[in-house]
């Protein structure tokens, strides 16, 4: 049976109305794909906790959690993920790119011209179609 991970993912969005998005480095595993940073729940972390302590490892900057935007699970070929996104606030810091490749700020509808993660997509879907009916 395949391993269930349980990680988190930050939806930080800046005053341009762009979503961050990460790079994931040649040595991740699914590398060379785009994602939302985070990454995996400790043993007796809550989402909240898990979260900014990812994004604080990571990417060197302090965030909020604010709220649970989807929660999705993929399988694929060695695990199986259970994705769980939060939109986030960036509170203090500049987000730099310490274990990902590369960094960048997009529109949200531009989203999908990205490689994704399989496991991001959901959320992006999601995000892309919030855009969609706020107009």
């Amino acid at each position: 049976m395949k391993k269930i991970i349980k990680v988190v993912g930050a939806i930080i969005e800046n005053k341009n109305n762009e979503i961050l998005c990460a790079l994931r480095s040649p040595i991740m595993s699914t590398p060379n794909m785009w994602e939302f940073p985070g990454g995996k729940v400790e043993n007796n972390e809550t989402l909240k906790e898990a979260i900014e302590r990812e994004i604080k490892e990571e990417l060197n900057c302090n965030i909020e959690a604010l709220s649970i935007f989807n929660d999705n699970i993929h399988e694929y070929d060695n695990f199986i993920v259970n994705l769980i996104t939060i939109k986030c606030k960036l509170m203090s810091g500049t987000p730099t790119a310490n274990e990902h490749s590369k960094l960048i700020w997009l529109k949200k509808e531009n989203l999908d011209s990205l490689k994704l993660a399989p496991a991001d997509i959901p959320a992006v879907m999601k995000l892309i179609s919030e855009t969609e009916s706020a107009i």
